[in-house]
């Protein structure tokens, strides 16, 4: 699943996200959803989130349970 609609994501889903330093490289990092940062329904580059760890990025995927 991508990241684009809010509604698929929720506080405690794995995730992967870009960040911003890391958007002309496309590198991915992995982690787990704290908050959710993006008001609107919907965004084209990603849903952006704040991971458990700090880190802040658009949602690339959607990592289902046992990937």
């Amino acid at each position: 699943m991508n990241g684009k609609n809010r509604k698929d994501i929720t506080a405690g889903l794995e995730v992967e996200i870009v960040l911003k330093q890391d958007q002309r490289t496309g590198k991915r990092t992995r982690g787990i959803v704290k908050d959710i940062l993006t008001n609107s329904s919907t965004h084209p580059h990603g849903i952006k989130v704040r991971l458990t760890d700090g880190q802040v990025g658009r949602v690339q995927e959607i990592i289902k349970k046992g990937e």
